[in-house]
Order: structure tokens, then sequence, then C-alpha cells
């Protein structure tokens, strides 16, 4: 075991062996350095080490056992990573340094641990610990102290400088013809300020943050452009004339964005007038977009800059209004298409998935169903020509995880008719089984079968008009199976889908590569992936988009797409441009040079 210097590490140690007095005894608190400057100390209580359901019941049906406005430690006790969700924000700490900000679902480090605050606690963490903050945990009293020291600026500075020598040194010796002046300039007045920061402690702040910021401009130019790959953007539609589309495609243009996937049919109505909807006795069209036709627009005005268009499509989920709120909403005429949970099988009223916004969902068992989004999605291909079907949704509402007691009845699917058909094919009515049940490994493929049946039917329909089918996966492919009933492994060996745009629903490039990696082991070779990136929705910082993008070119995957337009802001474009999506202007890069040597 690797000798012991921070109270910090002595928290992992207590919950390993159960030990608490013994790691106290062994642990030594962090102490500031000579001449070190503390610039900001603040304090926080932990609600929860290490949750489980039996000790944190406010957290019981939160992803990793969070619950609202928690501040939660979790040591590698608890597992390989936090499995929290986007609405959090996360400090891991190694030793008692924080080393990385995330946002959700972070790796647990071996020799350290992860501060996850929801909320409050959130905010405390955003307002209080940066890298390179020191951290100190009282165990006793379950309090946590942040310290933000003259060496925080410092490690922060150094930190950043190593993350760009190591990128631009990957493009050096892997991208010919790299130019890494610009990047180079920019690295070494970084670390012009890091050696006038050492030798100058009062104004150690200034000169490392100014570091940070010489080392931040420099990473914004040390991913190459790449031509072949996909730069792609989900877009809510909110936008209610030509006017307001093409000033928002004009943008996308001029960022280098040549996808866009517009969110076409969602919460159960599409923006267009639609005659399928029409003919169900559904609304025709979104109220929101009464009066125009915005898809046709999107797709003609994208078109003319050279842009093509998927149709982003909610697939089995239809908003979470409750269905008696207007008489022409799906649920509200067609109530036997709704979806139900094991707990809630003689419920009076359509159930919703609390996890999921309260949304409500329909049965993929329901040939109905099926039938009704197929044609949908053919009318759109037919009338519209996009370049791209984007499935989202494409699975059953969320459930526990199967390491919980009261797994099987979170689940989802127990429908009249998928119990009356499973009953047909094998004997039994799947409300009566239990995990330990030779059969419910039957019952949970029955189920996945009928998500696999309607990917492979719109993957067909998709190539017989020339254009491709991509999906929403969630990249964890147990979980997918386990809690969503999504067998995406299948979809992508059998050829019924052109490509995955998995979310990663994360800040921290670690826990981004570690998912990565868990798609290309489990896909075939000829599914292409795309990297669905969330960090400008978790307004993360332009390095946390800059590292994920680098990961996904050490990874060669075929593009990216970033979620969403809503929270596309500037600075996030700014950065984009520098390189990554627009070619460098060498000939206005050379001249500037030249005009900088004059001088």
């Amino acid at each position: 075991m690797e000798r012991i210097f921070h109270k910090i590490f002595a928290v992992l140690i207590s919950l390993m062996f159960c030990a608490v007095s013994y790691a106290q005894d062994i642990y030594m608190p962090y102490v500031p350095q000579e001449n070190e400057v503390i610039f900001n100390q603040s304090t926080y209580y932990i609600d929860v080490i290490d949750p489980q359901t039996s000790t944190n019941k406010a957290g019981a049906n939160y992803p990793g056992l969070r619950g609202a406005n928690q501040l939660v430690v979790y040591t590698p006790a608890f597992g390989f990573r936090t499995n929290t969700n986007e609405f959090g924000t996360e400090a891991v700490i190694t030793g008692d340094t924080v080393t990385s900000l995330s946002g959700a679902d972070s790796l647990i480090p071996a020799n350290g641990l992860v501060i996850s605050g929801h909320g409050k606690a959130k905010k405390w963490i955003n307002e209080n610990i940066m890298v390179g903050s020191k951290i100190y945990i009282d165990i006793e009293n379950k309090i946590i102290t942040s310290y933000i020291t003259s060496d925080t600026f410092l490690y922060g500075a150094r930190d950043k400088i190593k993350e760009v020598e190591n990128m631009m040194y990957y493009y050096s010796q892997n991208v010919p013809n790299y130019n890494q002046r610009r990047t180079m300039q920019n690295l070494n007045h970084a670390k012009d300020m890091v050696e006038r920061a050492q030798k100058n402690s009062e104004n150690s702040q200034r000169f490392a943050s100014k570091a940070i910021e010489y080392a931040d401009t420099a990473m914004s130019s040390v991913i190459p452009y790449k031509a072949s790959e996909l730069k792609g953007v989900w877009i809510r539609p909110t936008y209610h004339n030509m006017e307001e589309i093409t000033s928002v495609l004009d943008r996308l243009a001029d960022a280098g964005i040549d996808n866009v996937f517009i969110e076409t049919y969602y919460h159960g109505q599409t923006i267009f007038p639609s005659r399928t909807m029409a003919e169900y006795g559904f609304v025709k069209q979104n109220p929101e977009y009464a009066g125009f036709d915005p898809l046709k627009i999107w797709i003609t005005e994208a078109h003319r800059r050279g842009i093509k268009v998927h149709i982003w499509f909610e697939s089995f989920y239809v908003g979470n209004k409750p269905p008696e709120s207007n008489p022409r909403y799906i649920l509200a005429v067609k109530p036997e298409w709704a979806n139900y949970q094991k707990r809630s099988i003689d419920s009076e009223t359509i159930p919703y998935s609390v996890s999921e916004h309260n949304g409500y969902f329909i049965d993929p068992a329901n040939p109905e169903v099926q039938a009704f989004l197929y044609n949908l999605i053919d009318e759109i291909i037919l009338r519209y020509r996009p370049d791209g079907i984007n499935l989202d949704y494409i699975r059953y509402p969320q459930s526990l995880a199967p390491t919980y007691s009261n797994y099987d009845m979170s689940n989802w699917g127990y429908t009249k008719y998928a119990r009356e058909e499973f009953e047909k094919m094998y004997g039994v009515d799947p409300a009566e089984l239990t995990t330990g049940d030779a059969l419910w490994y039957q019952w949970k493929m029955y189920r996945a079968g009928k998500i696999t049946d309607f990917v492979r039917r719109i993957g067909r329909l998709a190539r017989m008009n020339g254009i491709m089918t991509t999906a929403v996966i969630f990249p964890n492919i147990e979980m997918a199976y386990d809690t969503k009933l999504q067998d995406w492994k299948t979809w992508s060996m059998n050829n019924y889908i052109d490509g995955f745009t998995p979310l990663f629903l994360t800040c921290d490039d670690k826990t981004a590569i570690n998912l990565m990696g868990n798609v290309l082991r489990n896909k075939a070779p000829n599914t292409k992936l795309y990297a669905g990136l969330f960090v400008t929705f978790m307004n993360g910082s332009n390095s946390d988009l800059i590292k994920q993008i680098h990961a996904a070119r050490r990874f060669d995957l075929n593009g990216l797409i970033i979620f969403d337009y809503a929270h596309l802001k500037d600075n996030y474009v700014d950065t984009l441009t520098q390189s990554i999506y627009r070619p460098i202007d060498k000939e206005a890069l050379s001249r500037g040079n030249r005009r900088a040597g004059r001088r």
C-alpha cells in the first residue's frame, strides 16, 4: 500500500477496511507550505461518504445515489465511477489536490476520491474549488475544507502547459505538415509567466493566472482542422420565421459546422404539419410553429449553405404533459399505447418516468405503435428528403440497475399487448417473473428485441431512400441493456444502423475516453461513431471541450456533434474556429509573424 500523507486518503482507507479510527491514527492533514499564500478557505458539510440505499435514503432513486442539494464523497470503495447524472458537478482529488473538475460520472482515482455536488452543494463547489485546490476532510464531523493557495494557481498553470505540450507532440507525430507555430508562441508566453510567478510569491496569483490564459489560448489552436470529420450540432428549432432560421444557419456555416440535427418530432408532436398525425387524430402540428413549415425552410436553406440535415426523432417518448391536458395528445387518443412499469401494472392512470422529467412513453412491443412511428418517418423522408434520420429515445424508459433489490419492479414494458404475447410464447405472464426466474432473461430479450426490430425497419427504409440512419445510444453497453433494454451491439453487428451518436454526459475527458472506448469495443467496424459532446450544455470550460475533441481525434472517430445549439455560446464557437473547425489561414499567419519580427 502506498504511503499515506493526507487525511483525505484516510477516508479511502477507512471505508475500504471499515476502520475509521485506524485511518485517523495515520493521516496527516494538509498544512500550508512556507511562503504559500491562502487566497480562499471555505468549508461545507458532507451528506454521505460512499452512499448506499441503506445509508442515503434521499438519493435512493437518483443516479450515483446522490440526492437533491447533497454533497457526496466517493472513494474507490464505492466502485470504478460515480455513476452520477449531468445535473451536478464534481472535483476529482488525488492525494490532497484537485486534479480535475468534471460535470458527471467521474472516474474515481485509485489513490483519491471524488467530491460530487448537486444544487446548493454544486454551487459551493463551483465557487470554492478549482484545479490545484487543496482539500481537507474532517471524517468525524463530516466537514470538507477547500483551500485556494498561491500554489493552486501555479499547479493549474503547469498542468495546462503540460496538457498542451502533450497534445502538440501527438499532432506533430501524426499529422503531416502540422503547423504548431502559433501554439508554441502562446506556450512560451505561458512558461514565462510561470517563471515570474515562482519568483514573486506576492504576485504569484496574477502571473499564474496570466500563464493559464496563455496556455488556454495555446490549447485553442493545438488541434488541426480535419476535413473528413463530421462537424454537427443538435438543434431544437425554436425559431419562427425564415429570417431567424437563416441567421442561425449563417452562424453555423461561419463556425464550420456542416451537419445539423433538427428536432423534428418531440414531446409527441411534429414541427411540420403532418398528414400522418392528422390521420391518427393527433395534434397535426406543434402549435408553436403554426402558420408555417419550419422543416422545409431548415432543409432548403441548410442545403444552400452546404449543410446536411438529419431528422432528430424522439421515437418512444411522447412528452411530460399529462395525456388528459389535451384530448388530441397521443396517449389521450390511444391510451392503450402507454408503457407501464411492473409496479404500476394495475394503475388507473397512465404512469410516467420519474427519473426522466416525469415523461410518458409508448409501448415498443405494440405493432400499432411501431406502424405509426414508421409511417411518420416515411412521411418525413418522402416529403422532405433529409440527409439522415437520428433516432433518439430508441429504448424503454429507464429502470433501476440490477444491483438494486427492487430492480424488476422498476422495469417497463408490462403492457396488455406485451404480457399476452409473451405468455403465448412462453406460457407465463411476465408480471409473475422475478430476476431469479429462468425466463427472466427471455423477458429482457423479448422487449429489447422489439426495439431492435424497429431499428432494423427504419434502417431498411432509410437505405431504400439513400439516406443514413444513426441512433442516440447509451455508451455503457451493460447499463444500456439492463436499464433501458437498448441492445445497440446487435444493431451494429447486423448492420441495421449506419452510425451511433452517443451523448457523453460529462465534462471530464477521462470519463469520455472510457465511454468512447466502450462503444468502440462493442460495435462493428462499419458502424460509424460520432461523439456527442455535452460540455456546452453543462457550461464546461473551453479546455474541457478541446480535451474531449482531442480524445475523439485520438480514437479516429468519424465526427463530433455538439449538444446543443441553445448552449453553443460565442466562446465555444471562437474556440472551435481557431483551428479545429476551420483551417488555419497560413498566409495571414505568416504575415502576422513577419510583422511581429519587424517589431
